[in-house]
């Protein structure tokens, strides 16, 4: 891919890269902090002044010369939410009822800002059974007008002339998830896995009441708005595959995949994602019949390479990620060695967008994660070794 002369500025940026064309540089983001990292990065020499939007990187970053990126904020969640509030404490532990109903138990040891440094224990769920479904259904309704920004037609106008891409909303803890991610909020990661089996007829059900939900509250929004990118939370695997089958994509998540997609295309979005930690790479072929065209954050440790999946599926296939977030703790050499080896290949070929393969843990230092951004802007613009 030639890089340009003419500097562009990052929605021309974002577009022209998803779709091979050349461009000045390719877009210059990363996804974000743990709370952790922040602390520690603060002690040594991070201004406490400059992350504007908390842990977040993805929306830009003027400190460190980010391009923006925007979701627009639309509620795709449970409308009322449930009342987070503190079921029991002690010492070591909190449990807590989250606003998307989940009951969880928390180490409070080296907690920062209420996140924790592990995983919460997921003790309860508010599903259980389709008459608990039911009971839920009410919070999703699409018409719901808590739903868009007010006032919408302010909202609309300022995005009209934006220079920046801007991403459809459909990622988030208390927004619509795809269709695993979903379930697995309601029911929990084991019901999510076998309600496919159990119970396949409300399975369908559930999976074309999300479809339905997330076209109909959308279609306000796509009916007056250019959207440059469509993004699927799914997070449905793990380091050595998926937790569902191709069989049950085929059979349950493809048909409703395509349908959302084909919507979001008629409406000239023709950028979409998957988001999954894991390794999801079984997957990829039903995937792709099904609309979607992109996927990150390629994982690292789940064996998720950026230049093995662009040589198997080809411009078929969007990348975005694949730095490995372990190499950034190990020091300039391991970190010039991670960029050198993936992102100049892909530099000419295009349609990748290189970042940490998640949020950068604490175990980096301020000044390695200062050496991997300046490295990968001098990569990015051609500026290595010149």
């Amino acid at each position: 891919m030639r890089l340009e002369s003419k500097r562009m500025n990052a929605r021309e940026r974002f577009v022209r890269t998803m779709h091979f064309q050349s461009v000045d540089r390719l877009p210059l983001v990363e996804l974000g902090l743990w709370e952790q990292t922040i602390d520690r990065w603060q002690t040594e020499g991070l201004p406490p002044d400059v992350l504007k939007r908390g842990t977040s990187l993805i929306y830009g970053n003027d400190f460190f010369g980010l391009d923006r990126f925007e979701t627009l904020d639309i509620r795709l969640g449970m409308i009322p939410e449930f009342q987070q509030e503190v079921l029991a404490e002690d010492e070591r532990y909190m449990t807590v009822r989250r606003p998307d109903g989940r009951i969880t138990k928390a180490l409070k040891e080296g907690m920062v800002r209420g996140q924790r440094q592990c995983m919460d224990q997921y003790l309860d769920f508010p599903v259980k059974c389709r008459a608990d479904w039911q009971a839920l259904r009410w919070r999703y309704d699409p018409e719901s007008p808590e739903r868009h920004l007010q006032p919408w037609e302010v909202t609309v106008e300022s995005l009209r002339t934006r220079d920046y891409p801007l991403q459809v909303p459909a990622l988030g803890a208390t927004k619509m998830n795809g269709f695993y991610s979903s379930f697995r909020n309601w029911m929990g990661t084991e019901m999510a896995c076998t309600v496919f089996h159990d119970e396949p007829a409300w399975a369908h059900e559930m999976c074309d009441f999300i479809a339905d939900m997330i076209i109909t509250t959308l279609s306000k929004a796509m009916k007056c708005i250019d959207f440059d990118v469509f993004q699927w939370h799914e997070d449905f695997a793990f380091r050595s595959g998926p937790l569902v089958s191709p069989g049950i994509v085929e059979t349950f998540l493809a048909p409703r995949y395509r349908r959302v997609n084909d919507f979001v295309r008629s409406h000239g979005t023709d950028v979409i994602f998957l988001d999954s930690d894991g390794d999801p790479r079984v997957l990829i072929p039903l995937l792709l019949e099904a609309g979607i065209n992109g996927l990150w954050p390629l994982e690292a440790a789940a064996n998720q390479d950026p230049m093995a999946l662009r040589k198997e599926y080809g411009h078929d296939l969007l990348l975005w990620g694949g730095i490995d977030k372990r190499a950034l703790a190990k020091g300039k050499k391991a970190i010039e060695e991670e960029l050198l080896a993936k992102i100049p290949p892909l530099l000419e070929d295009g349609g990748y967008i290189p970042t940490v393969d998640h949020s950068v843990p604490p175990d980096v230092s301020y000044r390695d994660f200062q050496f991997y951004l300046d490295l990968k802007r001098r990569i990015i613009e051609g500026r290595f070794g010149a």
